[in-house]
């Protein structure tokens, strides 16, 4: 089963975190989420931070460099293993063609 969770907003970030623990109890499952607008500031809180620490190699952590450029994100400030994408919306996009099922906490 493969899944893309979208946050676009901050406060969303809390129910995300939550949601994905509980699909990691799934087998099988290829998680990404793709974090744009507001949203992308959240890559920059010590809370977040450690989620994906903790959760590296189980979730892909994608960062629209759209978001960041306009919220004055840079690639440096991300955490470890987050990857930049030109744009959150065609990566949604691309991800959703490759079979990927869209969720929005």
């Amino acid at each position: 089963m493969k899944i893309v969770f979208h946050i676009d907003e901050l406060p969303k970030w809390p129910v995300a975190q939550s949601n994905l623990v509980n699909t990691l109890a799934v087998p099988n499952v290829d998680l990404v989420v793709v974090v744009n607008g507001e949203a992308i500031t959240g890559y920059l809180k010590p809370e977040i931070k450690q989620f994906i620490a903790q959760h590296q190699g189980q979730i892909a952590f994608h960062a629209c460099h759209n978001a960041m450029r306009s919220h004055n994100v840079t690639a440096a400030q991300l955490p470890n293993g987050v990857e930049v994408v030109p744009a959150g919306i065609i990566d949604l996009v691309n991800l959703q063609n490759q079979g990927y099922r869209y969720i929005k906490p």
